[in-house]
Formats: structure tokens, C-alpha cells, sequence
């Protein structure tokens, strides 16, 4: 049966109750055990554990009615006479009340033990010596429970607040999505048209592997991660396209280890990061153009690069960043916060570097 059974919780809750009133109860036989045989009356330890055994069980019927009543009365700075008027009517009324209980069940005792005890002779000398204790214990139960409470609200609070976070960030990271696919298609769609009228034949090829990447994208559940993978599935067929329109002058390398194939990264972090090397750093320049790409573990993380043979980082670093790069840094923030690092740097042999760190964990089954 479930924790989180309606019929598990309530006893879950009377055992724990049990279990605390016992604690308190063996706690003050202790101490009733010494200062009886200090005073020279000398009991057992079975007497002094059911004599508070006794006290406190009364106490545990008790405290329910009392932990409904606190919550019913809480504190309220809007009208605190009200209240403490009405916490000191109960207290009063729950200390006689625990008098009479603990009476009745002192003389029931009694009768088990086989002497002589009424229930006044139980009463009077109880009245005395324990009327003033119970309205201290009233005001323990009270502040306790208001304590509970306020810890359960704050547990409740705390736990909707993580709840709207999530969702908050969930939606920047779909609404960062939406951003990116148009993006990617229109500039895929530009060199479509850059090929129209000088190689029709491959402005066809491209057109059919742009029906295949759309059909990829419109497969995809829109899940803000996917296994590496998945991810390099989706790249091969842009780089397909890419291949196209540069034929002979487009090469890449991969290098992904593949212990990493299987760990969740974010949905296209890969291709904006390879469209931006291929329009800033490889098509500027009339050499041919090398792209590297690899994955690796680096302890609890996991590592992604992207590199190009391009011209780098211009002195002083980049004014702006385009779309791609800004976009990839929204969402390594959004998803892993102070935990990710993107980091651009120029290569000692030329050409930008592009490196991804994050935390590595396999993708959820």
C-alpha cells in the first residue's frame, strides 16, 4: 500500500503520536523514579512508568481537540484579546478536564490493583497539585501545533513556488525554441534560393532534404532535453543541406565519445552553434572550411565543442551576439543556472571554439 494512501497517512500519523506521548512518558517516569527514591519513597519502575504513562496518554486524547481548536483560532494581530480570551477559557476548561480523565483513570487504577480509592480521593489531591501544570501543558500543545502549521504552510508555499518556477521556465525555454526552428529554416530556405537560378539541380536536393529536417523537427515533442543522439541525428540532416550549398568546401569531423551518446542535452544546442560557425567563420573565407565537433565526460560533466578554422573573434570580442549563440546561452542559464559555462575562445592554429559545459545525466527512459 502507498504512503500516500488516504488510509496509510491517518495511521502513519497516530503511530508517530503514539510513539511521542510514550517518549514523554517513559522521559517523566525517569525523572519520577529519582525524586521519589531521593525522597525516600521508594517505588518501582513499573509504578512509576504506569503512573506517567497514565498522565501523559490523557494528555494524547487531549491534545487532539486542542491542535483542532489552535487551528481554528490561530494567531491574529487584528483582534489578539479575542484570541488569547479564547485560548484561556479553553486552557482552563481542558485542565479541569484533564483532572477528571486522569481521575477516572486513577481510580480505575485502583480497582485493578485491587485498593480502596474513590473518585474524590483521587481527585482533590490531583486538582491541586497538577491544575496549574495543565495550563502550562495547554499553552506547549497550542504553541506546537501553531509551529506544525506555520511549517506545513511554509512547506506548502515553498513547494508551489518550485512548482511555478518550473513551469515559468519551461515556457521561456519553449518560447527560446520558437525563436530558434524559424531561424534555422528561413536561413536554410535563403540558400535554397541562393542556388535557385545557378544549380538548379542541387536547389532540388536541398529542397528534399528540407522536407526530411522539417518532417525531424516536426517529429520532435518540443521537450526541452534530448539524448546527444537524438541531437546528432537532427545536425546530420542540417548538415546535409549545409553540404549542398558548399559542396566540396565543407568538412566534418566528429569525434563524440560514446559513453556520452545517451545523456540529456538541451533540444537543438548543436546546430545553431554549427550554423554559426558555417556563416561566420567558413563562408567569409574562400579556403576550405573544417568543422569539428566533440563530446566528452569531464568528471560530473558533460563537455560539447564546436570548432571551426575560421577567422576567430574579432580584437576586442564580439559587439553582438546573432541569435544562435544568444539563444544557446538563455537556455544553458534557464536549465542549469551557475552549474553551465559557455565559453568562446580563439584557437593557438586559428578559428573559434565554442565550448559547452554542463551537468551530465542520462536521458530519463
Amino acid at each position: 500500500m502507498s504512503l500516500r494512501s488516504p488510509l496509510v497517512r491517518p495511521l502513519l500519523r497516530a503511530l508517530v503520536g503514539l510513539v511521542f506521548w510514550t517518549l514523554v512518558g517513559l522521559a517523566f517516569a525517569g525523572q519520577f523514579y529519582l525524586s521519589s527514591s531521593l525522597l525516600g519513597r521508594t517505588i518501582t519502575w513499573g509504578q512509576a512508568i504506569g503512573y506517567s504513562l497514565g498522565d501523559w496518554y490523557v494528555w494524547a486524547v487531549l491534545s487532539l481537540p486542542i491542535a483542532r481548536l489552535a487551528r481554528r483560532f490561530p494567531p491574529d494581530p487584528s483582534s489578539p484579546w479575542r484570541t488569547a480570551g479564547i485560548h484561556l477559557s479553553a486552557a482552563l476548561a481542558f485542565s479541569l478536564l484533564y483532572v477528571v480523565l486522569r481521575s477516572l483513570v486513577g481510580e480505575a487504577h485502583s480497582w485493578v490493583l485491587g485498593e480502596e480509592a474513590t473518585f474524590a480521593d483521587v481527585f482533590r489531591p490531583l486538582f491541586v497539585r497538577t491544575f496549574p501544570f495543565n495550563l502550562l501543558i495547554y499553552g506547549v500543545i497550542v504553541s506546537v501545533s501553531h509551529a506544525l502549521d506555520y511549517y506545513r504552510r511554509y512547506h506548502e508555499r515553498t513547494v508551489q513556488a518550485l512548482e511555478l518556477e518550473k513551469h515559468l521556465t519551461e515556457a521561456r525555454l519553449q518560447s527560446l525554441l520558437r525563436q530558434l526552428k524559424p531561424h534555422f529554416l528561413f536561413n536554410a530556405l535563403n540558400g535554397v534560393a541562393s542556388l535557385m537560378y545557378s544549380d538548379v539541380a542541387a536547389a532540388e536536393r536541398m529542397l528534399i532534404r528540407l522536407s526530411e529536417l522539417l518532417r525531424h523537427t516536426m517529429a520532435q515533442s518540443g521537450a526541452p532535453l534530448a539524448p546527444l543522439r537524438a541531437e546528432i541525428a537532427f545536425l546530420d540532416c542540417y548538415l546535409e543541406i549545409e553540404r549542398i550549398r558548399h559542396r566540396d568546401r565543407l568538412e566534418v569531423r566528429r569525434e563524440f565519445d560514446p559513453a556520452t551518446l545517451e545523456a540529456a542535452v538541451p533540444s537543438m544546442i548543436l546546430q545553431p552553434l554549427v550554423e554559426n560557425a558555417i556563416r561566420h567563420g567558413i563562408e567569409p573565407q574562400l579556403r576550405p572550411g573544417r568543422i569539428l565537433l566533440r563530446s566528452a565526460r569531464d568528471g560530473d560533466n558533460l563537455v560539447l565543442t564546436v570548432s571551426d578554422n575560421g577567422a576567430g573573434l574579432p580584437p576586442g570580442g564580439l559587439k553582438r551576439e546573432g541569435i544562435g549563440l544568444a539563444n544557446t546561452r538563455a537556455r544553458l542559464a534557464q536549465l542549469y543556472g551557475d552549474r553551465q559555462r559557455f565559453e568562446l575562445a580563439n584557437q593557438p592554429e586559428g578559428g573559434l571554439c565554442v565550448r559547452l559545459t554542463f551537468p551530465f545525466a542520462p536521458t530519463p527512459s
